[in-house]
């Protein structure tokens, strides 16, 4: 047991919090790549530019639930807020369902939109509310530790969703795939109280001192501490670059998936098959090496590896150019992003107040993400406009992604003096 703890980087008591921690995000990431090839392929049915502009009425509707949100956390406990956020998407998967089998002359164009739009925002609050809740269970030193192996569950979660959606679709139809995520998020529900519950035994920070409390505060307050902070809005700019990225990357995926099937369920297997590879490649990095990498070589280097590999991957992609050669840089960026990136990027906020951890992290995982989503999916549709293929996405990633490494650097120095200055009691420190 002595052995296993050390390898896996866990102190005694923990293992039983990590471990539904771990079972938590399985559900969530499966859940998501379950529907993830079905919100592709339908979205696709318009082609590629109506895709970019779909991109617009999702940051525009994340805006609009952002304040909702934040009233949600204001006035209600933890586990109210967390239920609420996944019934209402359990909920409409069931909707969605319904109308696919009930009526399915009725699934055009349009209605494939409607659901693009609402996965790209069920995606990001259901990890994000996942995340703000591991934020607040565990300090920054535990999350070093702990967040990558958490992270490995969703990362089997997301193999297990991708492999189910390629296996069972052309036999179940898509519209079970719908109905089998609602039954997971129901019991992302249950485990979440678990991992509430047995987060009390683990030494967690301040944070485990106000049990279910509702945070308060203003609806707004999130948006105005991203403004306010220097810290919050690095952080934010390091999220809005990461969108602009893995968005370059996934129009270059549609483009070259899409003169190869047409019809539906043919163009979700295939994604489907994509998802599960790029999974595989994950889990080993975050089982065992990412906990200690981050240890070794510390957080400011850690939050610049990614910008690296950005940079160096999309070079060879530009000299290479093959379906082949995305999908090995699509396994190694998502790899380092959600075995090394994700983790550390989420420690960030340990630092924090309840209320920016919920808040504030809210506006930047979800309406920020998605600004950068418009700035990648506008970009890389007028260089493509322009015909200079490639070599000019390369080369507006590139510089970019030196940026990125930057303010990687100076967010992992800063979270280290935030840190130093709440240990030694040196009272509140302007992020």
């Amino acid at each position: 047991m002595a052995a296993l703890l050390r390898l896996f980087n866990l102190k005694a008591g923990e293992w039983r919090a990590v471990l539904l921690a771990g079972l938590y995000f399985f559900t969530v990431l499966a859940a998501l790549m379950l529907l993830r090839p079905a919100r592709d392929a339908l979205g696709m049915q318009r082609g590629m530019d109506e895709i970019r502009w779909l991109f617009f009425g999702t940051a525009l509707v994340t805006l609009l639930a952002q304040p909702l949100f934040g009233w949600l956390v204001a006035r209600l406990r933890r586990m109210h807020v967390i239920a609420a956020c996944y019934g209402f998407f359990a909920v409409s998967l069931a909707g969605f369902h319904l109308l696919l089998v009930a009526a399915p002359e009725a699934v055009g164009e349009r209605s494939g939109q409607v659901f693009y739009v609402w996965f790209s925002v069920f995606n990001f609050f259901v990890t994000m509310v996942f995340w703000a809740l591991m934020a607040d269970r565990f300090t920054m030193g535990q999350s070093q530790r702990l967040f990558p192996l958490i992270a490995a569950g969703g990362t089997l979660g997301a193999i297990a969703g991708s492999w189910v959606a390629g296996a069972s679709v052309e036999s179940v139809g898509t519209p079970m795939l719908l109905l089998m995520a609602a039954g997971l998020l129901v019991a992302a529900l249950g485990l979440a109280a678990l991992v509430i519950r047995h987060t009390e035994a683990v030494p967690v920070g301040v944070a485990a001192s106000h049990g279910e409390a509702p945070v308060g505060g203003s609806a707004w307050a999130g948006l105005r501490a991203v403004l306010r902070s220097p810290y919050l809005s690095g952080i934010a700019l390091y999220v809005l670059i990461l969108a602009v990225m893995v968005t370059f990357l996934y129009f270059t995926r549609l483009q070259l998936v899409a003169g190869m099937e047409s019809e539906l369920d043919a163009r979700t297997a295939l994604f489907a098959q994509v998802d599960f590879y790029t999974q595989v490649a994950t889990l080993l990095l975050q089982m065992v090496f990412a906990g200690h990498l981050i240890k070794r070589i510390g957080m400011p280097m850690t939050l610049a590896f990614l910008p690296a590999v950005a940079a160096l991957g999309f070079v060879g992609l530009a000299m290479v150019g093959s379906l082949v050669a995305l999908v090995v840089f699509e396994a190694v960026f998502r790899a380092v992003q959600r075995a090394v990136m994700r983790p550390a990027r989420e420690t960030l906020f340990t630092v924090l107040g309840r209320e920016d951890k919920y808040k504030a992290k809210a506006v930047i995982d979800t309406f920020v993400y998605r600004v950068g989503d418009i700035v990648g999916a506008q970009s890389e549709g007028l260089l493509g406009r322009l015909g200079l293929g490639l070599y000019a996405l390369a080369g507006a990633a590139v510089p970019l992604a030196l940026l990125w490494a930057a303010l990687g650097l100076w967010l992992g120095w800063r979270q280290r003096v935030l840190a130093k200055a709440s240990t030694e009691g040196v009272g509140s420190q302007p992020c």
